[in-house]
């Protein structure tokens, strides 16, 4: 995709036209909300498809540089900052073998990323774990945006490199392009599950998309989305080696209920009532709820102590175990887990799952069922392109008969656990190899030298 040239259009001008877009795209939702259910279907068999062909990873070797890079680096939540972090450890890292020069990074973050030595022209990062309402957001965000764009022209950027949160990013990174500047963003957002119609602008704002799931990039492609997949992030950070699903020393049932508040107090609640099923009729079952977020320890020890204030006996055989989530996952044979990116750690483990996920109210799930364009939900399910591990989403009390019975499958059934097992190597196996964040940092290098070029 040729580079936009620099134009002298004011930021501020720029930001105007992104609010201006922003109130046309809310103003059409409807209707293209009801063109979409008219398309529902064959979006569905389209990535049921792609699910069925995945891509490869794919590596971009260092190009020569030399003279110093001038790079921006853009985070807006905490879970985009730890991708950050690691990416401009892995810029510097690859530039430094290549013997370039150092390069110069400024860009939006939080702490982390200030400890890295990035120059921040914003801290998004901080602001996000405060709380807000969009109303009060708004004009801190449209400042920041204008700010940002300044900066980047300012210091004549080679690349900006947006990580994940599409909201914030697809208005800065059309502005950015608009004003000359290379833009690449690590973790494509998921317009494949909901708003398919946002490619579009999308495609308008970045030079290169580097994808984390195997099927996004054919479904950018599809779409005129320049993309390159390059592999999840998160398989950097996974231990080398974990027992066998068949050791021994895997006798529990893991309880994974979400690493946000909300979501945490929504469903933990109700699964472990759901559990409390399986123990009673398993005398040797111990239930532990391994989490890596310490300071959510008190309030996960508070819904225990709720949940089994009558029973204490069953109370004993549920452990709460911070802090190493790889050790407790290690002594795991099944897990009970909501939707989100655990679930990938226990791929790690070959752990035969069942998934929920409780939402808040009646319409998210009318709204899911009519609008949602995955055929799963469960990241496990759409690697392996089917149902691997059992999933529900539902409001209220839920289907509690099925997913107890699910449980059960999972803890005992030899025949249902061994098919879930090669569901589960064929997922991990399509995730790719380690080495995202390398082939990442290579991928924006190759944008650079473009640029320069």
């Amino acid at each position: 995709m040729d580079a936009v040239p620099r134009t002298t259009a004011r930021p501020r001008l720029a930001v105007g036209r992104e609010l201006a877009r922003a109130s046309f795209d809310l103003c059409a939702l409807p209707w293209r909300a009801w063109r979409y259910r008219g398309e529902h279907d064959a979006r569905v068999a389209e990535l049921r498809e792609l699910l069925a062909h995945p891509a490869t990873v794919e590596d971009t070797p260092v190009p020569p540089i030399a003279r110093p890079l001038t790079l921006a680096v853009s985070c807006a939540e905490v879970s985009g900052e730890i991708h950050a972090v690691n990416l401009v450890r892995a810029l510097r890292a690859e530039l430094g073998a290549s013997g370039a020069p150092a390069p110069r990074i400024f860009g939006l973050g939080g702490r982390a990323l200030a400890a890295e030595s990035v120059e921040l022209v914003g801290r998004p990062v901080e602001r996000a774990t405060m709380g807000f309402d969009v109303a009060h957001a708004l004009p801190y965000y449209l400042e920041l945006l204008s700010h940002t764009v300044r900066e980047l022209v300012a210091r004549r950027t080679d690349v900006l490199v947006c990580v994940d949160s599409p909201a914030l990013h697809v208005p800065l990174a059309r502005m950015a392009r608009r004003h000359g500047v290379r833009v690449v963003h690590f973790v494509t957002p998921q317009f494949w599950g909901w708003a398919p119609w946002r490619a579009e602008g999308y495609r308008e704002a970045v030079d290169l998309a580097l994808s984390i799931l195997p099927f996004e990039k054919p479904w950018f492609d599809r779409r005129g989305v320049r993309c390159r997949h390059v592999g999840h992030p998160l398989l950097d950070a996974l231990p080398a080696s974990v027992p066998p699903i068949d050791a021994p020393e895997r006798t529990q049932l893991a309880l994974l209920p979400g690493s946000r508040e909300g979501v945490l107090g929504r469903n933990l609640p109700w699964m472990l009532s759901v559990a409390s099923e399986l123990l009673r009729a398993e005398p040797e079952l111990e239930i532990v709820i391994p989490h890596e977020r310490s300071e959510l320890g008190p309030r996960i020890a508070a819904l225990l102590a709720e949940a089994f204030a009558n029973e204490p006996k069953l109370a004993a055989r549920v452990k709460l175990e911070l802090g190493d989530l790889h050790g407790s996952l290690g002594r795991a044979r099944a897990a009970f887990s909501v939707s989100g990116t655990a679930l990938l750690d226990l791929l790690h483990h070959r752990l035969p799952t069942v998934v929920v996920y409780r939402l808040a109210h009646a319409r998210e799930v009318w709204m899911s069922k009519r609008f949602l364009t995955a055929p799963y939900f469960a990241s496990l399910n759409l690697l392996a392109a089917r149902e691997v591990a059992p999933e529900f989403c539902f409001v209220g009390d839920g289907p509690r008969k099925e997913v107890l019975e699910a449980l059960e499958r999972a803890w005992r059934d030899p025949a249902w656990r061994a098919d879930a097992l090669r569901g589960l190597e064929l997922a991990r196996e399509r995730l790719g190899p380690p080495g995202a964040v390398r082939r990442a940092a290579r991928a924006v290098l190759a944008t650079a030298a473009e640029a320069r070029a």
